[in-house]
């Protein structure tokens, strides 16, 4: 290859990395996004069961109760 060639090459790998890594930081990006909707849901369904169980007469939510062979 000649001098000018190598730096072409270099140059066109160059963009094709940074085109990928945009990339991937905006999948990046959109899991994080998701990943704290569904923590909140979770969290959010945590409660609402933690509730029920209280006003089911339980004292404890089972949910903050150790396992038994604690």
């Amino acid at each position: 290859m000649t001098p000018m060639s190598d730096q072409t090459h270099l140059e066109e790998k160059i963009a094709h990395l940074t085109r990928t890594v945009d990339e991937l930081s905006d999948i990046i990006a959109r899991q994080e996004r998701e990943i704290s909707r569904l923590t909140h849901r979770v969290q959010m369904l945590m409660e609402r069961e933690a509730s029920r169980e209280y006003d089911a007469g339980g004292s404890i939510p089972l949910a903050d109760q150790k396992p038994p062979h604690w």
